[in-house]
Formats: C-alpha cells, structure tokens, sequence
C-alpha cells in the first residue's frame, strides 16, 4: 500500500507528466517508442504512487508500465544475487545454547511451596533468596 503523497511527490508525477507532454510534442511520429530515460522515472514514481495513477497521470498503458515495474525489480534483484557471496558459513554451536555459567536451582518448602531460579549467572544473592524462602511459615 502506497502512503499519502505529499506536495512535493505530486511535484514530481506533474513534472514527469510534463517530461512526458513535451516528448509527445516533439516527436517526429505516434509510433515513436517512449524513450527509456522517460520509462525510468515513470518506474520510480511507482514507489510513491500506485501504478495505475502514475500510469493514468502519464498517459501510458497501465499493463505496460506494469510489466516494466516487473522487469526493473528482477534486473535488480539479479544485480544484487550475484553480488551475495556464494558460501556461508554458519557456526557450529548455536546462538541460543546456554551459557556455562549459568545456574539452577529448585526448592521445594514443607508446607509445599516451591521456588525455582534459573539464571545466567551465578552472582545472584542465592544464599539470602534461599533463607527467606525457607524462613517463611
């Protein structure tokens, strides 16, 4: 979903618009093919509008622009595969193992009350946790 345009987008798609115009005064025939300079920015005003505005504002075919949307995010995903490297390699041991330093305690009081720690780190204050755990009736 395309956000709301701001001023300064619509600027921009009148100013392609008028790109467009001016091309389509100057050429020498109808059956002259748009210019791929114009197409390019056609193409980058779909990241802020929807394809079919940017398509009815332009006066081009909506499949066409469409297509060549299609076209220039696959040529840039090429670009970008071939750039990622061919191997990863990935650790032995994985990223959520426990630490070694870890500690776990479960106690369980005679009237029935269990606690139980588990932590990352043995530099809890375990000996008062267990007294006042012990302590109470």
């Amino acid at each position: 979903m395309k956000t709301i345009p701001s001023a300064q987008t619509e600027h921009q798609l009148t100013a392609v618009a008028d790109r467009f115009d001016a091309w389509r005064q100057t050429r020498i025939t109808r059956a002259e093919p748009i210019p791929q300079y114009l197409w390019e920015q056609a193409i980058a005003l779909t990241t802020m509008f929807a394809i079919t505005r940017v398509a009815t504002r332009l006066r081009v075919s909506g499949g066409e622009l469409k297509k060549r949307c299609a076209a220039h995010h696959a040529a840039l995903a090429a670009s970008t595969s071939t750039a990622a490297p061919g191997f990863v390699e990935v650790p032995a041991t994985p990223i959520w193992a426990r630490p070694i330093s870890a500690i776990e305690i479960e106690l369980q009081h005679p009237n029935g009350a269990r606690l139980r720690v588990a932590a990352p780190e043995s530099q809890l204050p375990l000996l008062a946790v267990v007294q006042a755990f012990l302590e109470t009736p």
